[in-house]
């Protein structure tokens, strides 16, 4: 399982007090009311932040982080990465899991036929899709909904699924 969890990027800056636009890459855009460290990461470095202070524009947070008071201060960090550890995540109900946690997942019909691994999420209007690699490079399109999705073992990791007619047909 991933230590780190992805919840956003930032985008731009906002005014010229060192804070920062985030688009959230997690379901819950209200959990950066309660953030208050994150690991922000440029591709070469990983810094700890220790965030300040949070408000909202649209679909957008837009974060203040300590110590960065002014726009020339946080301005190199556009398009960089927020990550929390697991520790900070927000807490899962009953059922639920991280996306981190099922990429790489094997992937099986209710049969026992091997399908290929999870490579991806993607996250639609509706509802989520996940991306399966099959075996010769194919891409294999299936909607987590519950008459496709059976079973998801963060532990192991492994999906179990049902393919609606057609699925596997070119």
């Amino acid at each position: 399982m991933e230590d780190l969890l992805k919840v956003g990027v930032i985008t731009s800056t906002h005014g010229i007090k060192g804070e920062v636009k985030v688009y959230p890459t997690t379901d819950d855009l209200q959990r950066f009311t309660y953030l208050k460290d994150c690991i922000l990461d440029t591709g070469k470095q990983k810094l700890p932040m220790e965030v300040e202070g949070c408000k909202f524009f649209k679909n957008q947070a837009i974060l203040k982080f300590k110590g960065y008071d002014n726009i020339n201060d946080i301005e190199k960090y556009k398009q960089a990465t927020l990550w929390v550890t697991r520790e900070n995540a927000v807490p899962l109900e009953e059922g639920e899991f991280y996306i981190a946690d099922i990429i790489d997942a094997k992937v099986y019909e209710e049969d026992g036929n091997y399908l290929g691994v999870l490579t991806d999420v993607m996250e639609t209007g509706a509802n989520d899709v996940y991306v399966v690699k099959m075996e010769g490079g194919k891409e294999l399109l299936i909607p987590a909904i519950p008459q496709c999705i059976i079973d998801v073992d963060v532990e192991e990791p492994k999906v179990v699924v049902r393919l609606m007619k057609g699925m596997l047909e070119d």
